[in-house]
């Protein structure tokens, strides 16, 4: 069934509207995030997780990010949020994404062998919105295929990714060139390691 992407409001908001409604239909798109630009899912849903990792050829060994809207929302993913977790967030000047021990609400096959799971806040205008669209957390892996370089640049994406999810953003096709986030874990008892500096 095709999609009305059709919104009086503006151009972001009707591309948030569309890559909302493919991701409640158990589609993936291509997007732009507070990092690179990602591929991207509903976190929820196993059988959409499943086709990421195909599209990416990547081994589900390998656990992927989440991305949410706000600590609310982050609450509502993740069981303990240890101070020290709270406390990197609120002084990073770069994104940082946090690995948390206690994830729920989302696909078992986005955890880790470790039952852990990799969260990160936006505050990018297209993912925030998207995951306050959509009401809960979304996968943002990097749109490449894995063993290959990120695309740091819209353009940088091999047609391949582009022709394998079920829509692309018209947000940030120009001009959104940037880098991965930190990613350090902090476990349940806030001992803390830098996975990605």
């Amino acid at each position: 069934m095709p999609i009305n992407c059709t919104d009086d409001t503006s151009p972001l908001s009707s591309d948030i509207k569309c890559a909302a409604e493919v991701l409640r239909r158990g589609g993936l798109i291509a997007y732009p995030t507070d990092t690179v630009w990602g591929i991207g899912c509903d976190a929820s849903n196993t059988e959409a997780v499943e086709r990421v990792y195909r599209l990416k050829a990547r081994s589900d060994a390998k656990a992927l990010i989440t991305l949410v809207a706000d600590e609310a929302m982050l609450e509502a993913t993740v069981d303990d949020i240890p101070e020290a977790a709270r406390q990197i967030v609120a002084v990073a000047t770069s994104p940082v994404t946090i690995v948390y021990d206690r994830p729920h609400a989302l696909a078992p096959n986005l955890r880790a062998a470790d039952g852990s799971a990799a969260v990160r806040i936006t505050s990018e205008s297209f993912s925030h919105g998207l995951c306050k669209a959509l009401g809960r957390a979304i996968v943002s892996t990097s749109a490449n295929i894995s063993g290959r370089p990120t695309p740091q640049c819209f353009d940088e994406i091999d047609e391949h990714i582009l022709q394998g999810v079920d829509y692309v953003a018209q947000a940030g096709r120009q001009g959104h060139c940037t880098k991965p986030s930190s990613v350090i874990k902090v476990d349940s008892h806030g001992r803390i390691t830098i996975i990605r500096p």
